[in-house]
């Protein structure tokens, strides 16, 4: 497969998991933000507000930001909680397909004090945190989510690829130290416990 297809199924992937996001954050009223999340230290609100944030700071990175740290601050949702986080979501996906962003650099303010990694390997960190995240969504509201394999035979490679050790054991990192898991256990539960998740999480969808 080339280069350029292999990069194409990617991002029709990557836009198919911010649809799905959209979707499961649509359902979320503003007398709900105050919900508790798997993530420990965020409720539902400041959960939104992060991924919110974040999806305007990669879209930023993307179309070159190298200096401003700001751009991925946390964008509270308050009003109107779907269409705030639609909104950023569309222009990541829009700024991920903008053309020559595959051989970019993207600054990460976040990650080790401040790093540049290719596109892809950004773009995999920004592809796997919302199939998570949208879980993390999903069941603060008792409810399921579900993508199709090939989103999850992807989000594993990213998942099994992010380092562990003692950067995961920060406050603030971006993924907690892995757990525990089958190795035939669902792919989305491997997913989550490489990740730092519970896949059984109180209040999880049956």
């Amino acid at each position: 497969m080339s280069g350029s297809k292999d990069m194409s199924g990617f991002l029709g992937a990557h836009r198919s998991v911010m649809d799905t996001a959209i979707k499961v954050v649509e359902q979320v009223r503003p007398d709900q933000l105050g919900l508790r999340t798997p993530c420990a230290a965020w409720d539902l609100g400041q959960l939104l507000a992060h991924m919110t944030g974040q999806n305007h700071g990669f879209a930023a990175v993307a179309r070159g930001e190298r200096t401003d740290a700001s751009v991925f601050a946390d964008r509270p949702v308050v009003a109107d909680p779907g269409a705030e986080f639609a909104a950023s979501a569309r222009d990541v996906v829009a700024a991920f397909n903008e053309e020559g962003v595959a051989e970019r650099k993207f600054w990460l303010p976040e990650i080790a004090g401040g790093i540049a990694l290719g596109a892809r390997t950004s773009m995999g960190f920004h592809f796997v945190d919302y199939v998570v995240h949208s879980w993390d969504v999903a069941v603060s509201l008792g409810q399921r989510v579900e993508f199709d394999e090939e989103i999850l035979a992807r989000a594993l490679t990213v998942a099994e690829a992010v380092p562990g050790g003692a950067p995961r054991e920060q406050a603030g990192s971006a993924f907690a130290p892995a757990l525990e898991h089958a190795d035939r256990a669902p792919v989305l539960d491997r997913i989550l416990a490489l990740l730092g998740r519970s896949p059984g999480w109180p209040g999880a969808a049956a």
